[in-house]
């Protein structure tokens, strides 16, 4: 049984988002619009070129460009154009222009879809003048835009793209594309709140005004209810649980002797976590293999963008645990083969859910999910190991560990270039696929923490790559907030790593991190950043995304409270600069209460 490589597909209901690209002209007649008329089409095309080219939805598909009919020179065009995009599913827009325009007759005025607006910085037509005009009219009627300028001259007839261009039209498409992908999809909550974790209690007022996510609740009783009534595909379940038996081996039970299962009761346990998979996936997207065993509404699913399991402690008091089904359904890979990872939140924590829904969106790969368990100092790394922690390491490290819900990509056994990354799934090779599962072993669940057994991973993170934290909070009064901690995993010799892992425990993943320091507020220290640290979870993504979340947060009027981005690499709309230009931070707040969440009524 091999693993093979699943074609891109679009596995919710509702077509894909479109990038709508608005060619904007100087609408005077009998030589000036004529004049432009060719040139601007042509900077449209080349727009669409490049994106298309240069972006793919998480799904693996490509990223569809729809442009204009015609060049708008006023509002009957900007009307037309609008009509079509709304007929297109355009949900991101960008208004190209090579010279002036009459600002308020062809603007994008429609509140829900991000804009920006790309200005040719050429010296024989005013583009660049037009784009400050445009922005200053966007900002009066309550519209933030971004606006996107080079910043060299461009000879007339150059219709190259300027690097720091290039740069802001993807960082603007991808998190205009994931505002797009979130409206009208759902969070499933199965269950309810885990263990008191505030982030498992699901606010519908948050996911509906930040992010046009409806919410979705089942109990988790429906679990159960499917697993004895057999309402999965058989068929399926026979090549998963062969697949399981063949990739995924079963570790050491750390369990006292006296307390371990019977190796009957642990085979059973198998049979179950992987039912569960199948059906938690089943009640995320549907399955219309179910339509024909004759369970027509189990087979449409809740067409959710990402999920929460509550597990604890009601259902694992006294059935097999959650993280077998949370780890392969947050990985890149399952019997079915290479395809787009779940999003699915251990302990319904719909908070951190989001977080890792944010880095999916942003860089298409799968997400780690973890505790911000322990920090340790360099002194206590020496007291306790007797070593002294080196490189990355030597100012203090956070242990990411969890119960062994997160993805398996997080073993670092996928490469490019000849170093560890985590990829898109379309770029991950059944060699790499394997190699991830060989790196992980499946313990016997502790069964202090989970009486009803089941099976965590365990594995770890023994490499060094670029990634960054993220979580949401909400404050009462103020409303969500995103923290950002961009920094490295940390790969530790092994005498090291096992004496301070064994403090935790053993059987779960491991993943070490350091992140970058600035020397002043919440990244003064390595302990600085655990101590400012809003919750108990942390969503951990692949690359230093934190300029990314950064955009896609200021079109979902979120602000960030703490963040180690360099200033030179935020993309925020314009609008953001009239609240103050010395303390970005106070003025990203100020922005965001004034605009108000982008679905919310101000």
């Amino acid at each position: 049984m091999s693993i093979k490589v699943n074609q891109p597909q679009q596995r919710l209901k509702g077509s894909l988002p479109k990038i709508g690209i608005r060619p904007v002209i100087d609408g005077r007649r009998k030589g000036v619009r004529e004049s432009l008329e060719e040139s601007t089409m042509k900077m449209a095309k080349v727009a669409a070129e490049f994106l298309t080219k240069n972006l793919k939805h998480p799904n693996g598909l490509p990223v569809e460009c729809v442009i204009a009919d015609t060049c708008i020179g006023g509002f009957t065009e900007a009307a037309m154009t609008a009509d079509k995009f709304a007929r297109e599913n355009v949900g991101v827009s960008l208004t190209v222009t090579r010279s002036w325009c009459y600002g308020t007759e062809v603007m994008d005025s429609d509140p829900l879809i991000p804009k920006a607006v790309w200005g040719f910085n050429g010296t024989e037509r005013p583009g660049a003048v037009y784009l400050a005009a445009a922005l200053a009219g966007y900002n009066q009627k309550g519209l933030p835009t971004f606006g996107i300028y080079g910043k060299d001259v461009q000879d007339i007839d150059d219709f190259s793209i300027p690097e720091d261009v290039k740069e802001k039209l993807l960082k603007f498409a991808k998190a205009g594309l994931a505002v797009a992908e979130m409206k009208n999809k759902s969070y499933l909550s199965i269950g309810s709140v885990s263990m008191g974790i505030v982030g498992s209690v699901v606010d519908p007022d948050f996911f509906q005004n930040y992010l046009g996510l409806r919410n979705e609740y089942v109990d988790m009783t429906e679990i159960t209810r499917r697993i004895e009534e057999e309402i999965y595909d058989k068929d399926e379940y026979k090549l998963a649980l062969e697949w399981t038996k063949k990739y995924c081996k079963e570790g050491f039970d750390n369990n006292p002797k006296e307390q371990q299962l019977s190796r009957e009761r642990k085979d059973k346990d198998w049979e179950t976590v992987v039912k569960m998979t199948i059906i938690i996936r089943d009640l995320m997207i549907g399955n219309p293999k179910l339509e024909k065993l004759g369970f027509g509404e189990e087979a449409l699913g809740h067409n959710a963008l990402l999920s929460g399991f509550q597990g604890q402690r009601q259902w694992t008091d006294h059935f097999p645990n959650g993280d077998f089904s949370e780890a392969i359904l947050n990985s890149s890979f399952d019997w079915n083969g290479i395809r787009e990872p779940f999003i699915v939140a251990t302990e319904n924590d719909s908070l951190n859910g989001v977080a890792m829904l944010f880095g999916h969106l942003l860089t298409d790969t799968a997400q780690i999910f973890s505790d911000v368990r322990t920090y340790w100092s360099p002194e206590a790394i020496k007291r306790v190991t007797g070593k002294t922690a080196t490189g990355t390491a030597e100012g203090g490290i956070i242990h990411l560990i969890n119960s062994g819900s997160t993805t398996l990509d997080a073993t670092a056994k996928q490469t490019k270039d000849g170093k560890p990354v985590m990829k898109p799934f379309w770029e991950i090779t059944p060699e790499e696929a394997e190699e991830c599962l060989k790196a992980t072993q499946w313990c016997p669940a502790s069964l202090g923490y989970f009486r009803g057994g089941g099976y965590s991973s365990q594995f770890y993170t023994e490499a060094e790559m670029p990634v960054t934290m993220s979580r949401i909070n909400i404050v009462k009064g103020l409303g969500p907030v995103l923290q950002i901690a961009e920094g490295y995993t940390v790969k530790l010799p092994r005498d090291i790593h096992d004496i301070l892992d064994k403090r935790t425990d053993p059987t779960w993943p491991t993943t070490w991190f350091a992140p970058i320091l600035t020397g002043k507020g919440a990244f003064k220290d390595v302990y600085s950043v655990m101590a400012n640290w809003g919750a108990n979870h942390g969503a951990i993504s692949y690359g230093h995304i934190g300029d990314k979340l950064i955009t896609l947060a200021s079109m979902l009027r979120i602000p960030i409270c703490m963040h180690n981005v360099n200033p030179e690499r935020i993309f925020r709309p314009s609008a953001w600069s009239l609240f103050g230009t010395a303390d970005l931070e106070s003025a990203d707040y100020r922005a965001c209460q004034n605009f108000g969440p982008i679905y919310g009524k101000k």
